[in-house]
């Protein structure tokens, strides 16, 4: 894919999660940090429920409108949801499980390596 690419379909999400009244939503941008995707999405939901619900939503525009199946992961327990939209990447979280894991803030480090 192209950035151009990723970043309409970055801006559909963030809109679509704020639609959905996603709490704390955040983006980085990975470009340089990894090859793995151009973008990372990261929001909380109220709850297990609302949880799944983002992430069954952004699941389903993926489909509906690139005609490609989503890697949807967490669905069952509903306290970290992951969706894989191949340049960009989604994490719904319950609070208390993204306040633990603090995923933003292992992206936003920059990696020193100590010379020996």
């Amino acid at each position: 894919m192209n950035k151009d690419y990723s970043i309409k379909l970055k801006d559909e999400i963030l809109s679509l999660l704020d639609n959905e009244k996603a709490e704390d939503i955040a983006c980085i941008d990975l470009a340089g940090k990894t090859e793995i995707a151009d973008f990372m999405i990261v929001a909380s939901g109220l709850n297990k429920r609302h949880v799944a619900t983002l992430g069954d939503k952004v699941g389903i525009h993926f489909k509906d409108n690139y005609e490609k199946l989503p890697t949807i992961e967490g669905l069952a327990s509903s306290e970290w949801v992951l969706v894989d939209l191949f340049d960009v990447i989604v994490h719904i979280f319950q609070p208390h499980v993204r306040e633990y894991y603090k995923l933003e803030q292992l992206w936003n480090i920059p990696l020193v390596r100590e010379e020996q």
